[in-house]
């Protein structure tokens, strides 16, 4: 948690961009994985941390502008409740911490917006994208569940989006204690990846790491697998064998829940193979055409499609494309190596508001984002500012099905090889990834520790004790 002047400041922003109305915060709640008291780890909502920073289940806040008023709901613990979660501040003990002085039991919630209501006041409330809150704003404002997104204030959006999209050297800081933390993570599993290794031993070293650190958590469920090709694999299952490649995908949050997202890929064995080392080249030169193209005014898109560009020339190198880089890449054709956007905004959440809307965080007004496959899982594409932190995090990827579709289809077969090809469909894939603040003087490295991304920094990092 920030002073209490970082959240009354915020506030105060909010308050003068909106200008008017209500602006209704639902904190969350504990999730059941099964039954009620068995709950997944908390987590707050990050607009609700943002404004009002407490990390504690069942509270909701106002915003009241018309009326002046900044207000948090909850209730205090019961002896029962201390009896299993132990003893923490009282309501108002908690708000005090953030700046708010005036707080109400829950009950009281429903009454303030119903008389709100009726008062004709605007009632600004965000899209939920939990189930629960979809019920909670049905029973407070009367909507059906298929009105519920419907009337979400694209206003208020837009707002918090303005406000968060650019970090303070507040929220820089620690944003670096999660890269900090994060780098750790993934140096450990440099030096312990080896052939007969279970992944989940990968993954529960990097969990102990994140884990230790004091407040800290995972900013998003661990990726460790040896099947790389499949971007977001969650288990956990395979054993590392010889001539593997391992990819790791974690990272770490801060104590003020900051996030830190980097990714690795490392031969299992003592070296790389040749062909490793070849893809490894190839997405080096597209992570370095990247970097080149990150300006000040200029669209994150076109760094996207500089690190297809470099990729497509690599393929042609290896005989697996043809035909001119750019129209390839231009066209959607890198896709079938490289499905995934390059990038994305990066703070409270790992993919930075995505719950607010990725049209409103990473696109700007009047761009809308491409349905195209490729283009449309590019989450950030609009002109880059100081203040904004994003990924960079081009990858490489021998996705059979993909392949096999698309020759079928007979897509890209101007620029694509599909005979080629099917000599390397047992690849898998690999990625690094590294996240940045954009400066004036263009993109600085978040991070006090070097991860490692060349050949030789990841051999050597293996060879570490």
């Amino acid at each position: 948690m920030f002073a209490k002047e970082t959240y009354i400041s915020r506030r105060a922003r909010l308050k003068k961009d909106m200008g008017k109305g209500l602006l209704l915060f639902l904190g969350n709640g504990e999730a059941p994985m099964n039954y009620l008291d068995n709950t997944y780890t908390f987590r707050q909502d990050s607009s609700f941390l943002y404004f009002f920073g407490l990390s504690y289940a069942s509270l909701a806040a106002v915003i009241d502008i018309d009326e002046d008023r900044e207000i948090i709901f909850g209730n205090d613990l019961t002896i029962d409740d201390i009896v299993w979660q132990g003893t923490q501040p009282t309501l108002s003990e908690k708000s005090a911490r953030v700046g708010v002085s005036d707080t109400l039991p829950m009950g009281s919630l429903a009454e303030y917006i119903s008389r709100a209501r009726a008062k004709g006041q605007k009632i600004h409330f965000l899209d939920p994208y939990r189930g629960e809150h979809k019920v909670w704003l049905h029973e407070l404002l009367g909507l059906e569940t298929a009105q519920i997104s419907s009337s979400a204030s694209v206003e208020f959006a837009k707002a918090i989006v303005a406000q968060r999209n650019h970090k303070t050297e507040e929220e820089l800081a620690s944003i670096e204690k999660a890269v900090d933390i994060s780098t750790r993570m993934h140096l450990q599993a440099y030096r312990m990846v080896k052939p007969g290794m279970h992944e989940a031993e990968v993954a529960a070293a990097i969990l102990k790491i994140a884990n230790e650190a004091e407040d800290t958590m995972l900013s998003f469920p661990t990726i460790a697998t040896t099947h790389g090709h499949v971007l977001h694999n969650h288990g956990f299952h395979h054993v590392a064998k010889e001539g593997d490649l391992f990819l790791v995908d974690a990272g770490a949050e801060s104590p003020e829940h900051y996030a830190g997202d980097l990714s690795s890929t490392m031969p299992v064995g003592e070296r790389f193979t040749q062909r490793q080392e070849q893809i490894y080249n190839i997405h080096l030169a597209s992570f370095q055409a990247a970097l080149d193209n990150l300006k000040i005014g200029v669209p994150f898109r076109e760094a996207h499609l500089a690190a297809a560009t470099a990729i497509v020339e690599g393929m042609k190198e290896l005989g697996l494309m043809k035909g001119n880089a750019r129209d390839a890449a231009e066209a959607g054709a890198y896709a079938i190596f490289f499905p995934c956007g390059l990038g994305h905004m990066m703070g409270l959440d790992v993919h930075d508001m995505e719950n607010l809307g990725e049209q409103y965080v990473g696109y700007e007004e009047g761009n809308v984002k491409s349905k195209q496959f490729g283009f449309k899982s590019l989450r950030l594409a609009r002109p880059l500012e100081p203040g904004f932190v994003f990924t960079v995090e081009p990858g490489i990827y021998f996705m059979p099905e993909l392949i096999d579709k698309w020759h079928a289809e007979k897509q890209f077969t101007d620029f694509i090889n599909y005979d080629r090809i099917e000599d390397w469909k047992g690849f898998t894939g690999l990625r690094n990834e590294l996240d940045y603040v954009m400066t004036e003087n263009g993109p600085r490295l978040l991070g006090t520790i070097k991860k490692p991304m060349t050949i030789e920094e990841v051999l050597d990092a293996k060879n570490r004790n």
